[in-house]
Formats: C-alpha cells, structure tokens, sequence
C-alpha cells in the first residue's frame, strides 16, 4: 500500500513560507519517490524554486521512509542545518508531515497533497484500494471494494446507470458490480450478488481514529 500525492502548487507553498527565509528541505525516499512528487530530483527541484525566491535552503534529506520513527534519527544527525531552518518543507505524504511535525518544535510545511492510499496496478499506475471504512465487505464482494472501485461509492449494485459493463459516470470504466458479478460468477457464489449491504456505520471508529494492539498475555 502507498500513499499517493500530487504536488501543491509552487504558488501555495511561497504564501505558507512567505515570512520564513531559512529553510530545511525534507524528502520521501518511498511513496513520494514512486509517485515523483517527493524523491531526490523534486527535492533538489524545489531546492531551485525557493533560491529563486531569495530562499536559503540551509540543507536537505531524502528520508527512506518519511512516516516511520527514522525520521526523528535524520532530523537529530542533520541537527545544525535543521536549527538553522525556521521551518521545515515536507515533501512527503500527510504522515510524514505529521512525522516531522512531532519530532521538531518550528513550523512544518506540506509540500504535497495527498490524495488516497493505494496500490500500484503498472509502473506509475496508482489505484484507491481501500477507503479504511472499518467495516469490511471484500469477502462478500468476491476482493473487490465497491465503495473505491464504484464511482458512486455504492455498496449495493449495479446502478440503473451501467451500460454493457461500463460506468456511466466514465464510459472508458468498467463497472464496479460488473467486475464483482464475474468474480463471483468464477467462484460460483453468485448468490452473494443479491445480498443487501446496509448502510455504513460511521461511527464503527469515531474520529479521531485510535487502537490499541495489547500484547499476548504471558509475554
């Protein structure tokens, strides 16, 4: 699974630093190098930008993986540049700036947006895969998510609006309740097809969303 983002515009991020001159540059050496929004090059690229703004960049990391706890070992060794910094530019998914965030006390600054979790379908081909719902119906649906694979977001289907398989919201789209009905069809549980799912329970995991995994007794 990664995390898919765009890349805000130029324009955005000079307003979120328009009173910051020194500034730290950080990178995802995961999901944001795949996606081309956040790795080596789009970093030194927007190292480029901002000394054309009269920026100082006062240094520069890729980080491996932006969200995990590696993140405050590479700030600590790059300490002096980071200190120097007012703030810090993340170019790395939400995570990651919330990473970086907990880990460092100035202002922490998104350089991406982003927009789903997903996974790689070809080489730099992304899809939704999972709308972390907390309720989950891939068993029911043959492992397909009718709420990112429908247009409408629809748990019961097809809608009045398929046509020979196709989505009429893009016609170039196969039909979510298509794909699950062949699926099904293969696996000869087609009687699933006519099932009805109920509503989402949006308060199955309250936001702000937290679990806690307790260790096995006897260890």
């Amino acid at each position: 699974m990664k995390s898919i983002t765009k890349q805000k515009p130029f324009d955005e991020v000079k307003q979120l630093i328009e009173t910051f001159n020194r500034i730290y540059l950080i990178g995802c050496g995961t999901c944001a190098t795949m996606t081309k929004t956040g790795g080596i090059d789009e970093v030194q690229a927007m190292k480029e930008l901002l000394h054309d703004e009269g920026k100082l960049v006062t240094g520069w990391v890729v980080i491996p993986t932006a969200c995990d706890e590696m993140t405050a070992e590479m700030i600590a060794e790059n300490e002096k540049a980071v200190q120097d910094a007012q703030c810090i530019i993340v170019m790395a998914c939400a995570l990651g700036v919330q990473r970086v965030n907990s880990s460092w006390q100035k202002p922490v600054i998104p350089a991406l947006d982003t927009l789903f979790v997903g996974l790689e379908e070809g080489p730099g081909e992304f899809f939704e895969a999972c709308d972390q719902c907390g309720q989950c119906i891939l068993g029911e649906t043959a492992g397909i998510c009718p709420l990112t694979a429908c247009h409408k977001g629809l748990l019961n289907g097809p809608c009045g609006g398929t046509n020979n398989g196709k989505c009429e919201v893009d016609p170039e789209k196969d039909c979510a309740f298509t794909l699950i009905y062949e699926r099904l069809k293969e696996q000869g549980r087609l009687d699933l097809m006519r099932k009805y799912h109920p509503p989402k329970n949006y308060q199955v995991m309250p936001r702000p969303r937290k679990t806690m995994v307790l260790p096995e007794r006897g260890k």
